[in-house]
């Protein structure tokens, strides 16, 4: 009797294979023959999972968000039974940052996601932003949760000021990787943004 397929490993296998290749080469590297080669499979086999490279795209795109949430999850519960709201902003945001092997291996392969959106566009727009979106409103709804508790100033806009954090982050990650500084030192600019931000009124100085 043959061997019984698992299906999903051998799509995670491909998948992962492709992530490999944007992590080191970057996805003008990652052909179909490329991806088979790396996952160890035939041509065949992958077209058979993926009749697509931009469905192969897509499925390795969820799969390296599924890994950056899980990495999220472990950071907030590293945090303690009952983190505060700037627990959970702070170990969310410093997770993204490139300040280890696996964080940099995630920057640097949604890098080339990036790079490819901006080469072509239409390829991926209708899907890149599902991730980065979700991530910003659960980073507004903490923001909400410390303005209620008197961390945060009330005036401050939630939506403006979780995008500004992403955005400083996603700069801070180019950076490290572009060599201008380490990731500690980019660790160190997060901390005094949010060192800001989680200031009430009242801690504000006079004058």
């Amino acid at each position: 009797m043959p061997a019984r397929v698992d299906h999903e490993e051998r799509r995670k296998q491909i998948a992962e294979a492709l992530l490999r290749i944007a992590d080191t080469r970057g996805l003008q590297s990652a052909s179909m023959r490329a991806v088979a080669a790396e996952a160890g499979v035939s041509l065949r086999l992958v077209q058979y999972y993926f009749t697509t490279k931009e469905a192969l795209l897509l499925d390795a795109l969820d799969r390296l968000g599924a890994q950056l949430q899980a990495r999220m999850l472990e950071w907030i519960g590293a945090a303690g039974p009952s983190p505060t709201p700037r627990d959970i902003v702070t170990a969310i945001l410093s997770c993204v940052l490139p300040t280890d092997p696996e964080s940099r291996r995630i920057t640097r392969t949604y890098a080339a996601y990036y790079t490819l959106v901006l080469n072509d566009p239409a390829l991926l727009a209708r899907h890149a932003t599902a991730q980065p979106d979700g991530l910003e409103s659960f980073l507004c709804k903490q923001i909400r949760a410390a303005q209620q508790a008197g961390q945060i100033d009330p005036a401050k806009d939630p939506e403006m000021t979780a995008a500004g954090l992403l955005a400083l982050v996603n700069g801070l990650g180019q950076s490290v990787l572009g060599g201008q500084r380490d990731g500690e030192a980019a660790l160190a600019v997060l901390t005094h943004h949010l060192d800001e931000l989680f200031r009430s009124p009242a801690d504000q100085p006079i004058g």
